[in-house]
């Protein structure tokens, strides 16, 4: 069996993708797994290591940008459905899937016009403007959780976001036994959050003044950020590890009682399956506010509380980790409701329909 999966730009789209692919290759015997997606050193590096043949092609975003822009990405369009064309003649798949970002779109047009199955997966609860459009022509839809979508009712199918093999695993194991101190996890997404990293500052600073908590701290900062996140709590002497990208996501989940971090639904996917308490700050600028109403599902089911960027400051955040760092039954109250929102069995669910549809 052959399959291709497209997306990419950023971890949001490239998890599922990894996911999907391994769980593929561990339930079909000799399976291959061929992944198109963008150019950026993200995928690359995201990509590495894993058992997949790997491919790009050239094409542009529409949504946010201007009209010269679009217009370029348009005229590129007829090359990208041609070049995705030929490697899916070439490799031959019997199934192309799609996780998401503006690549996707060129692909599984390619693979409609030469009768090959096609899936998407749409990981937030607002869909993106490729999803929307490819929609109406694939065979089926996966969506993470329950929401009124503009995709056809007829092939739509909530199953939850797949998490990676070794999340899944790490939050079937125990945590370990008792330790010096909370460990607190802040994640900006893959690219990181600058405004995120200048709060974590302010908010540290405030804590460290709080003599009943010893706090670890671990976070991530994205590129641009690490030496100056690195060098503010050293002057500040708060001790943290700090780097710009962490792959080895399940050892950090496995130390971490509370999160701090935007409200990607990736990361809210595996934040549930773990059972992790978040304070959500939603990147205002995400198309059609996304971010906000994936926070919103998680918020409602009791898992999470969600800040909004504009009226937040250093000194309200510190506040709201120190309450909870406080009190061990909200925060456990939390997990729990964190908990029963995780959804481990979706690659499962998404395979067996993937496999039946291929049939």
């Amino acid at each position: 069996m052959r399959v291709i999966i497209t997306g990419g730009g950023t971890g949001g789209h490239l998890f599922p993708g990894i996911a999907l692919a391994t769980g593929l290759q561990g339930k079909v015997a000799g399976c291959e797994v061929m992944f198109i997606g963008t150019r950026r050193q993200l995928d690359r590096e995201t990509l590495a290591g894993y058992d997949f043949q790997r491919q790009s092609i050239s094409c542009m975003g529409l949504k946010g940008m201007g009209v010269v822009h679009r217009i370029k990405s348009l005229a590129t369009l007829p090359g990208a459905v041609f070049e995705a064309g030929r490697i899916i003649k070439k490799f031959g798949p019997d199934l192309v899937f799609g996780v998401g970002g503006y690549v996707t779109g060129p692909v599984l047009l390619a693979a409609k016009l030469r009768s090959v199955p096609t899936c998407i997966h749409e990981q937030n609860s607002v869909p993106g403007l490729a999803n929307r459009m490819i929609s109406r022509f694939v065979d089926k839809v996966f969506v993470s959780i329950p929401g009124d979508y503009s995709f056809p009712l007829k092939k739509t199918v909530v199953a939850g976001n797949p998490v990676r093999e070794e999340i899944i695993a790490a939050a079937q194991e125990k945590k370990g036994g008792k330790k010096d101190g909370l460990t607190v996890l802040v994640l900006g997404g893959s690219l990181g959050a600058h405004r995120i990293n200048l709060l974590m500052l302010e908010a540290m600073a405030i804590i460290q003044g709080e003599q009943d908590l010893n706090v670890n701290l671990i976070h991530q900062t994205g590129t641009a950020d690490e030496d100056r996140v690195k060098g503010g709590y050293a002057a500040a002497g708060i001790k943290a590890e700090v780097s710009s990208f962490f792959k080895d996501m399940a050892s950090l989940y496995r130390r971490a009682d509370l999160v701090v971090a935007r409200a990607g639904a990736t990361t809210l996917a595996e934040l549930s399956v773990m059972g992790l308490p978040a304070l959500l700050i939603p990147y205002p600028y995400a198309a059609d506010d996304h971010q906000a109403k994936n926070a919103q599902y998680y918020v409602e089911g009791g898992g999470a509380r969600m800040f909004r960027e504009s009226g937040l400051d250093g000194r309200s955040l510190a506040s709201a980790m120190i309450g909870l760092l406080r009190d061990s039954a909200e925060l456990a109250g939390m997990a729990a409701g964190m908990k029963k929102m995780g959804r481990p069995e979706a690659t499962r669910l998404i395979l067996d329909d993937c496999l039946e549809l291929i049939q």
